[in-house]
């Protein structure tokens, strides 16, 4: 067996260089000036991008200035920032003292090498638990507000926003006033659905407008956007057009928070304040894929994939290897005789190349199927990056070396590959989808990684 090393890819990390109490940003609201890379990672890391390449597109430009408004003192906003204000001390000592400390008993407490600093993720979501509050504006009317798809590829943006409408999340704020953030509910799959079909053209314009007239409303009828420039709001897309929201006004947007699937650092998503979502293709009578996973020694299968040749890192990978090789398996779509779920969970290595744009449901599936996965992409920011570290539990592949797949999967020794698989099987607990929303479940990750946002904003 070939033995060989392997860079770190292009992928972005958002711990290196979103900032948990970041500088000061102006008068008005700060960003505080305590790393995230530090209190989040146990451990250094290179990256083939400096911090500042992977900054100058987006979240580098949310530390030169705002045009937040002076936030007038009340009770309500001096209460949330004294909590804030704590959380973030109890944070730092948790990783201080290396401990674990909470206010409850807890069925599960995240330990282990999967996690960047467990003792400051426990204690963030234990402060999380205790504190976090949303607001859902309720102006709007289904279907393109306040419902979403449940099912099917795009399902992670619908079950977030049925989750904090059911009315049973114990996130839900019961007054604006109590909230430290504001969820603007508005779902950019069923704006598409309902204002694209016919499909008369593809002009952003048509979906740009719903959402940015609907910001001027709440603008103008509450007083939360205008204090904070949006930097306490945010919503939640997992179609690839969600990041075309913000781009016909940079400056409303600036400083809002999005949630997405299509987390592309190289096309104008921030990691310090935007929020990567997992895609799943959530099946009909399920909250997730099934689960058909083998023991790691009876996998006989390298490597394996199957789906449509959609973009150009699938192109790429087609080219080298689509039936060419038995050990790493590369087809289109499975004749209905193969089943693609079982197949995956014969599978050592499942390849998870980016499509028309980065994400994929597959590296959830690999997980569902206890198969290490294998990101082939250059600009994807992974899911909850922030506090899990991708680089123990799969393996990163740039889109240059896909002729190397087969040499560099066979490189890895058995030893290493079952140390992978077993985290695997550790990190599942943050995809699965459970409703009611369980602590440390997929839609806690997501609130989580929104409160981390919220938590590196202070206002003044």
């Amino acid at each position: 067996m070939a033995s060989v090393s392997f860079p770190t890819p292009f992928l972005v990390y958002p711990s290196v260089f979103l900032l948990l109490f970041f500088s000061c940003l102006n008068s008005h609201f700060d960003f505080f000036s305590f790393s995230l890379s530090s209190i989040f990672s146990t451990h250094n890391q290179t990256l083939v991008r400096s911090t500042d390449e992977a900054l100058s597109s987006g979240a580098k430009d949310l530390f030169n200035g705002s045009t937040a408004s002076r936030v007038q003192k009340n009770g309500h906003a001096n209460r949330a920032e004294e909590g804030l204000a704590k959380a973030r001390g109890a944070i730092r000592e948790a990783v201080r003292t290396r401990s674990y400390m909470s206010y409850k008993d807890e069925r599960f407490v995240p330990r282990g090498s999967i996690y960047r600093n467990p003792y400051a993720f426990h204690q963030s979501h234990v402060e999380m638990e205790k504190r976090f509050k949303v607001w859902v504006y309720k102006e709007g009317e289904p279907p393109l507000f306040h419902a979403g798809p449940m099912k099917d590829i795009y399902s992670t943006e619908g079950q977030f926003i049925d989750e904090i409408e059911s009315g049973k999340s114990v996130f839900l704020a019961r007054h604006p006033d109590e909230a430290l953030a504001f969820f603007v509910p508005v779902s950019v799959v069923r704006i598409i659905k309902y204002l694209y079909e016919p499909h008369v053209d593809y002009h952003r314009g048509h979906l740009q407008n719903v959402v940015t007239d609907y910001i001027d409303i709440l603008s103008k009828k509450y007083k939360y956007w205008n204090r904070s420039s949006g930097a306490d709001h945010f919503f939640v897309s997992c179609h690839d057009w969600g990041p075309d929201v913000s781009t016909a006004n940079p400056t409303l947007y600036k400083n809002f928070i999005r949630v997405l699937c299509n987390a592309n650092a190289s096309e104008g998503f921030r990691p310090a304040r935007d929020v990567s979502l997992p895609e799943i293709k959530i099946p009909y009578k399920d909250l997730g894929p099934p689960r058909l996973s083998r023991a790691p020694n009876n996998r006989s299968i390298l490597a394996f994939f199957a789906g449509g040749c959609h973009g150009h890192v699938r192109e790429r990978l087609f080219q080298y290897w689509k039936d060419k090789d038995q050990d790493v398996q590369v087809h289109d779509y499975l004749p209905k005789s193969l089943n693609y779920f079982e197949l995956m969970g014969r599978t050592k290595f499942c390849l998870c190349p980016s499509g028309y744009e980065v994400a994929s449901p597959r590296v959830v599936e690999s997980i569902y199927a206890g198969c290490v996965p294998v990101i082939i992409s250059d600009s994807y920011v992974l899911p909850f990056s922030d506090v899990l570290d991708w680089s123990e539990f799969s393996i990163h592949i740039p889109v240059a070396r896909i002729p190397e797949i087969k040499v560099i999967l066979e490189g890895i020794s058995m030893t290493e590959y079952l140390k992978r698989q077993k985290l695997v099987l550790q990190v599942q607990r943050h995809f699965m989808v459970h409703r009611p929303a369980q602590p440390y479940d997929l839609l806690y990750m997501v609130f989580h990684s929104v409160w981390l946002r919220r938590l590196n904003v202070k206002f003044s």
